[in-house]
């Protein structure tokens, strides 16, 4: 017979999000974003170019910003334990400095021109951010690092075909985003058992916005993704 601790230990505390289905809305956001790309080989080089240029403009100065919001706005000790080694790895190991010489290598240094094209979506995800709220943050980390785990091989195609032969970031991100993504789901429950997201705020909030900045980084404008 099941005792009645062995049922109340099964019961999920209030509060605290159901991350499997999390995962699996965000892994159907991504495969929608992955599917929309268009193919490396039919791109002309500027274009190549472009899409590159763009990405680094956002990525280099952005992602260690957004990391440490997560971490001020994260109140679970083992949520924000996760997130310091991410941020220690991603300091160590200069990733904003990898991300420039991919960039140098493809001929993809980012102009003033492809710093505007993004310049409206980058500055909406920094005003979420700047709101520090813990779980959406969490939610929108975890969903840009899986993305950019399966995005890796396209930027590596995008580079090779401008004629590239520095793959340290792609081939860095592409192993290490998957045990960066495994944590911050692993933060993600933690934090909203300690600190619930409010019933009347939408948890997709920052991955929409930051879906709506990449398909800028790809299309140089903006695509509309409809809410949750």
């Amino acid at each position: 017979m099941t005792s009645a601790s062995t049922i109340a230990s099964t019961i999920p505390a209030p509060g605290v999000l159901q991350v499997n289905s999390v995962q699996a809305r965000l892994e159907e956001i991504t495969r929608d974003f992955l599917s929309s790309l268009p193919p490396a080989e039919t791109l002309r080089a500027e274009e190549r170019r472009a899409i590159i240029a763009r990405y680094s403009a956002v990525l280099e100065g952005n992602f260690i910003y957004w990391m440490s919001g997560a971490y001020l706005a994260t109140q679970c000790e083992h949520a924000r334990e996760i997130i310091l080694e991410n941020l220690r790895e991603e300091i160590r190991d200069c990733h904003p400095g990898m991300m420039r010489r991919f960039a140098i290598a493809a001929n993809a240094v980012p102009t003033e021109a492809d710093a505007e094209a993004v310049y409206a979506d980058l500055s909406n995800v920094r005003m979420f951010v700047a709101r520090l709220s813990g779980v959406q943050m969490l939610a929108m980390m975890a969903f840009f690092e899986g993305l950019l785990q399966q995005f890796m091989p396209y930027l590596a195609e995008l580079a090779h075909l401008q004629g590239s032969h520095e793959f340290e970031y792609t081939d860095v991100h592409g192993i290490c985003d998957i045990a960066h993504t495994e944590g911050l789901f692993r933060a993600l429950e933690a934090e909203s058992g300690l600190s619930p997201l409010s019933p009347a705020a939408n948890l997709y909030e920052g991955v929409h916005l930051l879906r709506t900045l990449l398909d800028t980084v790809i299309r140089g404008e903006a695509t509309p993704v409809a809410g949750d």
